[in-house]
């Protein structure tokens, strides 16, 4: 018995403890999360730069001290030159062109086009004539809306008369693919997922669950179509047979655009939902090279000035503190929500 008392004292002052903590911690992510949201801040990185230092220590390790030495003064030379060079009344027009870098990893409702259309904004703000724009996409698709609008922001870099470059490394599907098709070029990785070209909604419906437990649901709505399908209502056929040819119409503006920006393909052939692997799409026409963006910096890396820009949102106290994650979970079921009945590429 006395040791059932010791433990339970014990045991009492654990959860003591562990309220207080919690209180405490709760107390603190509380007073956080009333902060407001920081601005979010432009970063512009050197890949050249990087590139070089990358090549220094190479050749740090792979040489020995004689040719350590005699390189070090073949680049001091090359140096010389250089300045000598832009002395010269000409040498702004030897000046090599910037090539700009972004990067775009899409979740399913695109949140992320916020910020590529202030990356593309800077980059449009300091662009001149000759300089060039990479994007590596990474998306499986996702809201119509969404995408339709990072296609719109990506064309506002071909409006403005910069060459754009599209490089897929891992996967450019449906949304995704609606992206890359906006470019000048077009280059994937040879085990890279591209295509799914076509238009899918998905919604649950509970009125047979409500109906069993004797639970009426009741929506009022003004205009015929209004909501072709719902999740608690009884769907009719011609909710369903409307909700299916906006889809169809959805699908034709996918397969207009996409044949708008690729001309050579057979959009009858790649329309069905399929994706395929980068050397299959290659055959395809769905795209023009097979390399990665790897390889494509370190080429241009010899005729462009390579800087990668990116616009980072500073996170708050509250998200540091893991509130973020709560919020994931919630957000995640008010998504399940809003998604029901929204068309995805």
């Amino acid at each position: 018995m006395e040791f059932l008392f010791e433990y339970g004292l014990f045991a009492a002052k654990v959860i003591t403890w562990v309220v207080a903590i919690l209180i405490v911690v709760g107390f603190v992510v509380s007073m956080a999360s009333k902060q407001k949201q920081r601005p979010g801040s432009l970063e512009f990185d050197s890949i050249s730069e990087t590139f070089d230092d990358l090549k220094h220590q190479a050749e740090s390790v792979l040489l020995d001290k004689d040719q350590l030495k005699e390189k070090q003064k073949a680049d001091k030379k090359a140096q010389k030159a250089k300045k000598a060079k832009k002395k010269d009344a000409d040498a702004e027009t030897d000046a090599k062109p910037n090539l700009f870098v972004i990067n775009f990893v899409g979740s399913s409702m695109a949140k992320e086009v916020d910020s590529l259309r202030k990356e593309i904004t800077a980059v449009l703000c300091v662009a001149q004539e000759g300089d060039e724009v990479l994007v590596n996409v990474e998306s499986g698709g996702g809201v119509v809306h969404g995408y339709g609008l990072a296609a719109s922001q990506l064309q506002r870099i071909k409006d403005k008369g910069l060459k754009l470059t599209i490089s897929i490394d891992k996967v450019a599907a449906s949304g995704g693919y609606m992206m890359a098709c906006v470019a000048d070029k077009i280059i994937a990785a040879p085990f890279a997922i591209v295509g799914s070209i076509g238009v899918i909604a998905q919604i649950p419906n509970f009125n047979k669950i409500l109906k069993k437990n004797d639970i009426d649901f009741e929506m009022h709505t003004s205009g015929e179509f209004k909501r072709t399908l719902t999740l608690f209502g009884e769907n009719t056929d011609d909710g369903r047979q409307k909700f299916r040819s906006e889809l169809e119409e959805v699908h034709q503006m996918f397969k207009d655009f996409v044949s708008e920006h690729r001309k050579d393909i057979d959009i009858a052939k790649v329309s069905t939902g399929e994706y395929w692997y980068g050397t299959k799409a290659k055959a395809l026409n769905l795209v023009d090279d097979i390399q990665t963006s790897d390889d494509f910096l370190l080429k241009a890396n010899d005729t462009h000035k390579l800087y990668r820009l990116k616009y980072a949102t500073k996170k708050t106290l509250a998200q540091k503190l893991g509130i973020a994650a709560s919020e994931g979970v919630e957000n995640v079921v008010t998504k399940v929500m809003n998604q029901a009945g929204r068309w995805h590429f």
